[in-house]
C-alpha cells in the first residue's frame, strides 16, 4: 500500500473548502450505510475549538490568553497559578475532552458505562486493582495542598467547557455513542487526574510480562534452556547509565564514581508457577487496554544530553523520544504555561508535553532547566501463588481472612454487574479471580518450598508499587518549577511511580541524571528471591522487606565523559548492592548513542543540535551488522533465493522506507526466529491463528514414528507474542552464533521435509522462507520490494476506530504511512517478529532542547494538537514526523508573538 502523503493542511480557503467537501462525502457515505443518523458538516465541525475572539470562563480572577501557532499549539498566559491551571484544563478540554474522558473510565474500571457489556471483564480486572481508589487516598492524604489546589483548579476549568458543551459539540465520538446509549459524561474530578499516573505505571510496571512469560515456558522448556533465552545483561559492550559509583554500606548514600562493593547474590526464581491459571492472566492482561503501548521488553525510549564542552552552543543539547503505541491522537498534547510575571503567586515558566487530563508538563524545560524521561524498567511488581479457600488463605502456616470489597459495575444498555474483590493482607489483590478459566488452577504447578497442598490450586495475587499511594502528583509541579539541580533531585524523590529515568540539563551548563522511584527490598527466599518468578505467598521469606532509600538510588553530575545516554539499558554495573531488576533492556539503542555521540566529540569535535536531531532518526540494525556475514556466506542452490540474498551484499545495515535490503533482512530474521524457537514455544506464547501440530508438552525426549502428535494454536496477542524480536533475542543469537551444532538450530524431521541438523541449515531455510513470504507480500521482482511497504505504521482511534463499525473506523483512523527504522534501532518503530512487520509502537514524540536559547529547542508530536476528526489539526505533523523532521519550539513571549497564529482570550 502506497503511504499517507497527506501533509499540514493548509489555512486557505481553498484549503478549507477541500475539507469540507471530504467531510460531505464521507458523512454522506456514512449515511447511506444505515446508521440510522445523517452526520451533517455542522455535526463535525460543532466540536472545534474556538481560537479566536474571547470567552467567559468562570472562576477566573484575571484574564488569560491563549496563543496558538499555525499548528494549533496553545501557549497560555495567566496572572495567577490558578487562573494558568484552571485554563490549561478548558484548553485541553477544547482540544482533548473524549480522549479525557474515556482515560479516565478506563482508570477507574467504568468502561462498562460507555461502551457496554464488552468491557465488564476488563472493568473487573481494573476494579480489582483499584486504581481509582489509591488515587483517592493520594489525593487525602499524601498530596500538598499547593498540588490539590492546582488539580481543583483545572477540573474546574474542564468542567467550565463541560457547562457549555454536550453530545457532537464535545467530539464527533459522542454522536457515535448516542446510536448505543444515552450515555452523558459527568463532572471531571481531581482523582480523576491523579489516576493516569496508575495508568501510566501500569504500562511502564517492569517484568511483569517476563515473569509470567518464563513460568509459561515451562510446559516445553527446562530451566537451563529458559536461562538461555533470558541471558544476562553485556556489561561488557554496553555500558551502563551510571558508570561507576556505589552506595556506601554506612551511610547508605549512593557516591558516583566511587568504588563498588561486592554485588547481591541472586538466584533463580522460587516457584515457576501454575500453567493454567498464568496463562488465563496473561489473557486478561492482553486485554487491559495499553495506552502507552505493548509492555515488555521491546518497549523503552530514547534520550540524552551532551554539556557545553562538546556541543557547537556551548551549553547542553537534551534530547528525549518516549516510545509507546502509535495511536490517534498521540497521547502528548504540546502545550506552553506562562506567568505573565513569575512571582509567589505565579510560580510557572514551562513549556513541552502534557497529558490531556492531568495539569502541568510531564517531559519539557521551564526559564532554567530542562528534563526527559526513559522507563528505568525496575521490578516493582511481584506475583505470589496462594493456596485459597472459601474463608481465606494460608500465611506462614496459619489461615488468614481475605479482604473483602463488593464493586458494583454500570453497564450500558444491561444490567449491573456486583463483583466482590478479595484482597490479602502482604501481596495484594487476587488477580486471578477474574477469570472463569481459573476454577482448577495448579493441578500441575511444579512448585518446591515446602508447598502446601494444593487441593483445587493456587489463586494469584499481584504486589506492586503503584497500589501504595504517593507523592508524583507532587513531583510534576515540583519539576515544572525546578530551578537547579538541588530542585531536580527534590522533585525526583516524589516521583515513586512509575519508576523512570530522569535526565537533566540546565540553562548554567550542568547535566546530570537521577534514578529515582518507589523500589522494593526483597526478602531472601530460600537461596534468593530475585523476582525472575511467582513466588510462594504463604511463606514469609518471600516478602517485601522495604524500599531502596531514594539516597540510595544511582545519579551522576557533570560525569567526566561530558554526556549522558539512557535508553532502558542497565543503569548501573553488576556491582550495585540493591537489585534494580533482572531484565533490562540489553543496551542495543543505548550503545548505538553512545557511539554515535563518541564518533562526534572524538578528536575535539563538536555536536549540534541537527546532529542530536539526526541521532533521532538512526536507523541502523545491530542484529543485521552481526547476522549478515553470516548469511552472504552460504551457499544457496536455489536461484529465486540466491537473488534474494545478493540484496543483503554490501547492504550498510540501514532500514530506510525504500530499502529491499532491509525488507528482505528483517524477513529473514523473523523467520530465522519463528525456526529456531518460535515454533517450539508452548502455544500461550504464541501468536494467535499460528496453528502448528506438535508433540503434546508433556512429551521429552527425540522424536520416533510412534509419537502422537496434536494441533495447538497460538494465543497470544500478535504484539506480545514470542519471540518478539528485542534485543534480548539478539543476545540470544549471538550466544550461539559461533555453535552451529547448537540444539536451537535443530528442528523436527517432517513427514516430506527432513528438519534443520545445524546452524547453516536453518539459516537457508529461513532465507528460501523470506524470499516466498516477501514475494506474496511484495510481489516477485525484487526491484519492488521496499521496508516501508512491509513496515506500516497505522494511528488509530483507541475506541472507535479499533472496536467500532468499519465504517467508524475508517472516520476516526489515519494511515498507513510506509516508514523506516525498526525494531531497538534509534529510530525505534517496533515491530513484533512472532506477530508481523507493522509498526507496534513509534518515538511518540521528538524533543531536542537547546540550553544555549530556548527558542532555538525544536520539538514534533506524533498526531497533532486536535483529538477532533477532521480538524485541520488532527494529524498535521505526522508527515513531518515520519521524515524526522521537527518543529520550531517558541518559548519566550517574543517568540510566542511571532510564531502565533490564533489569540483567544478567557475571561472572567
Amino acid at each position: 500500500m502506497p503511504a499517507n502523503k497527506s501533509g499540514p493542511v493548509p489555512r486557505k480557503k481553498k484549503g478549507r473548502r477541500g475539507r469540507l467537501v471530504a467531510i460531505t462525502v464521507v458523512l454522506l457515505l456514512v449515511a447511506g450505510i444505515g446508521f440510522g443518523a445523517f452526520w451533517g458538516v455542522s455535526t463535525v465541525r460543532a466540536s472545534f475549538p474556538q481560537t479566536t475572539g474571547s470567552l467567559k470562563v468562570p472562576g477566573l480572577t484575571n484574564p488569560v490568553d491563549v496563543t496558538r501557532d499555525a499548528n494549533g499549539i496553545p501557549q497560555i498566559y495567566a496572572d495567577t497559578d490558578e487562573d494558568l491551571f484552571r485554563a490549561q484544563g478548558y484548553v485541553q478540554a477544547q482540544d482533548r475532552f473524549w480522549e479525557m474522558d474515556v482515560r479516565r473510565h478506563m482508570t477507574a474500571g467504568r468502561l462498562s458505562e460507555m461502551f457496554g457489556k464488552s468491557q465488564v471483564k476488563t472493568d473487573s480486572f481494573l476494579r480489582t486493582m483499584g486504581w481509582h481508589r489509591v488515587a483517592q487516598k493520594e489525593y487525602d492524604t499524601k498530596l500538598s495542598p499547593a498540588t490539590k489546589k492546582y488539580l481543583q483548579s483545572y477540573s474546574a476549568g474542564v468542567n467550565a467547557y463541560l457547562k457549555d458543551h454536550e453530545g457532537s459539540a464535545l467530539s464527533l465520538e459522542y454522536a457515535a455513542l448516542d446510536f448505543q446509549n444515552d450515555y452523558k459524561p459527568e463532572k471531571w474530578t481531581p482523582v480523576d487526574s491523579v489516576a493516569w499516573l496508575k495508568a501510566m505505571a501500569w504500562d511502564l510496571r517492569g517484568n511483569m510480562q517476563e515473569e509470567i512469560d518464563r513460568s509459561l515456558m515451562t510446559s516445553r522448556f527446562t530451566p537451563a534452556q529458559i536461562n538461555q533465552l533470558y541471558p544476562a545483561y553485556p556489561y561488557k559492550r554496553n555500558k551502563p547509565i551510571v558508570e561507576g559509583g556505589s552506595v556506601d554500606p554506612a551511610t547508605k548514600q549512593f557516591k558516583p564514581g566511587a568504588a563498588a562493593n561486592a554485588a547481591p547474590a541472586g538466584a533463580a526464581g522460587a516457584l515457576t508457577g501454575s500453567q493454567s491459571q498464568l496463562s488465563s492472566l496473561s489473557k486478561t492482561l492482553d486485554k487491559v487496554p495499553a495506552l502507552l503501548g505493548p509492555n515488555g521488553n521491546g518497549i523503552g525510549s530514547n534520550s540524552w544530553v551532551v554539556s557545553g564542552a562538546h556541543t557547537t552552543t556551548g551549553k547542553p543539547l537534551l534530547a528525549n523520544d518516549p516510545h509507546l503505541a502509535p495511536q490517534m491522537p498521540s497521547l502528548w498534547y504540546q502545550m506552553g504555561l506562562h506567568c505573565r510575571t513569575t512571582s509567589p503567586k505565579c510560580n510557572y515558566d514551562v513549556s513541552g508535553f502534557t497529558f490531556s487530563g492531568m495539569p502541568g508538563v510531564v517531559i519539557g524545560h521551564n526559564q532554567d532547566v530542562s528534563w526527559g524521561m526513559t522507563n528505568l524498567g525496575a521490578d516493582v511488581t511481584d506475583l505470589y501463588l496462594e493456596k485459597v479457600n472459601a474463608d481465606g488463605y494460608l500465611y506462614d502456616n496459619r489461615q488468614q481472612p481475605f479482604v473483602t470489597r463488593k464493586e458494583t459495575i454500570k453497564v450500558a444498555g444491561g444490567a449491573s454487574r456486583e463483583i466482590t474483590v478479595r484482597s490479602t493482607k502482604n501481596n495484594g489483590p487476587i488477580v486471578s479471580d477474574r477469570d472463569s478459566e481459573l476454577a482448577g488452577v495448579g493441578k500441575d504447578a511444579p512448585v518446591g518450598n515446602a508447598a502446601p497442598d494444593r487441593g483445587d490450586g493456587y489463586a494469584v495475587s499481584l504486589r506492586w508499587t503503584a497500589l501504595n499511594p504517593g507523592k508524583s502528583m507532587d513531583a510534576v509541579f515540583e519539576l515544572n518549577r525546578a530551578k537547579n539541580w538541588t530542585d531536580f533531585r527534590k522533585a525526583a524523590g516524589h516521583f515513586e511511580v512509575p519508576s523512570q529515568n530522569l535526565i537533566y540539563a540546565d540553562t548554567k551548563g550542568n547535566i546530570g541524571y537521577q534514578a529515582p522511584g518507589q523500589i522494593p527490598v526483597r526478602g531472601k527466599g530460600d537461596g534468593g528471591f530475585d523476582g525472575t518468578y511467582p513466588a510462594p505467598g504463604w511463606d514469609p521469606k518471600y516478602q517485601w522487606t522495604g524500599y531502596i532509600p531514594q539516597k540510595s538510588l544511582p545519579y551522576e553530575y557533570n560525569p567526566k565523559r561530558g554526556y549522558i545516554v539512557t535508553a532502558n539499558q542497565a543503569v548501573t554495573d553488576e556491582k550495585y548492592p540493591y537489585l534494580l531488576t533482572k531484565d533490562w533492556g540489553y543496551g542495543s539503542r543505548s550503545q548505538r548513542i553512545n557511539d554515535l555521540i563518541q564518533s562526534k566529540i572524538k578528536d575535539g569535535g563538536k555536536v549540534s543540535t541537527d546532529d542530536m536531531q539526526a541521532f533521532q532518526k538512526d536507523n541502523s540494525s545491530e542484529i543485521a551488522r552481526l547476522l549478515t556475514p553470516y548469511l552472504t556466506k552460504i551457499d544457496i542452490k536455489d536461484k529465486y533465493v540466491r537473488d534474494a540474498q545478493q540484496l543483503l551484499e554490501g547492504w550498510d545495515f540501514t532500514q530506510e522506507p525504500d530499502s529491499a535490503a532491509a525488507a528482505y533482512f528483517n524477513a529473514v530474521w523473523r523467520n530465522t526466529l519463528k525456526l529456531a524457537f518460535g515454533n517450539k514455544m508452548p502455544k500461550e506464547l504464541r501468536p494467535e491463528g499460528q496453528c502448528l501440530t506438535v508433540r503434546p508438552a508433556d512429551e521429552t525426549g527425540p522424536a520416533d514414528e510412534n509419537d502422537k502428535y496434536v494441533r495447538e494454536c497460538g494465543e497470544r496477542a500478535g504484539d506480545t507474542a514470542q519471540p518478539d524480536g528485542g534485543d534480548r533475542w539478539y543476545e540470544v543469537v549471538r550466544g550461539i552464533l559461533d555453535d552451529p551444532n547448537n540444539a536451537w538450530w535443530k528442528t523436527e524431521d517432517r513427514p516430506g521435509r527432513p528438519g534443520d541438523k545445524n546452524r547453516d541449515q536453518l539459516l537457508a531455510h529461513a532465507m528460501a522462507d523470506a524470499r516466498y513470504e516477501l514475494t506474496s507480500k511484495l510481489g516477485k521482482n525484487i526491484d519492488n520490494w521496499s521496508w516501508g511497504r512491509l513496515h506500516q505504521m497505522f494511528l488509530k482511534n483507541q475506541t472507535l476506530g479499533t472496536d467500532g463499525p468499519g465504517m467508524l473506523q475508517g472516520l476516526f483512523n489515519r494511515g498507513p504511512w510506509n516508514v523506516g527504522g525498526g525494531e531497538a534501532a534509534v529510530d525505534a518503530t517496533g515491530w513484533n517478529a512472532a506477530g508481523g512487520y507493522n509498526v507496534t509502537w513509534v518515538p511518540s514524540m521528538r524533543m531536542v532542547v537547546n540550553l544555549a536559547d530556548l527558542d532555538k529547542s525544536r520539538w514534533i508530536n506524533l498526531t497533532g494538537a486536535s483529538g477532533h476528526a477532521y480538524d485541520a489539526h488532527y494529524y498535521d505533523q505526522t508527515d513531518k514526523w515520519a521524515k524526522g523532521e521537527l518543529l520550531p519550539w517558541a518559548y519566550s513571549e517574543d517568540a510566542v508573538k511571532k510564531a502565533g497564529k490564533d489569540t483567544l482570550t478567557l475571561s472572567p
